[in-house]
């Protein structure tokens, strides 16, 4: 690994939970997000939940990319908790100044990441019974 994912591994090692946000890109996630994801091994994100926050300019809100990212990340071994975040029309959804102008994706986005601690606290625990055990 070259020393400028270095500091990426470690974020992913260090981390309880995982965020990926990503666009929708010809119906699916980007390439690079894939790259960057299959850079590391598995061990890398061994046992630690993901959540996923996709976003398009559409009305779908990223969901083919999200549902692509799933199997992604099953895989790696950081499923990702039932809930998404999906935002659609996403040109729309902060105000000039970066404020949010929708309270229905501030809710969406709070649900995903309350799922995530919610994962990320009993995987925790898991992980330490499976250390010392």
């Amino acid at each position: 690994i070259n020393a400028e994912y270095m500091g990426t591994a470690a974020h992913f090692e260090q981390a309880d939970g995982i965020v990926i946000v990503s666009a929708e890109y010809n119906h699916g996630y980007p390439p690079a997000l894939k790259n960057l994801l299959d850079h590391f091994g598995p061990s890398t994100y061994a046992w630690k939940p993901s959540a996923i926050v996709s976003y398009s300019i559409g009305p779908t809100g990223g969901v083919r990319a999200a549902l692509g990212l799933r199997g992604v990340l099953a895989e790696l071994g950081c499923p990702s908790v039932p809930t998404m975040c999906n935002l659609g029309v996403v040109q729309g959804l902060l105000s000039d100044a970066g404020a949010p102008t929708s309270d229905v994706a501030t809710g969406a986005f709070d649900k995903v990441i309350g799922d995530l601690e919610w994962y990320g606290a009993a995987f925790k625990a898991q992980r330490a019974v499976d250390v010392q055990g």
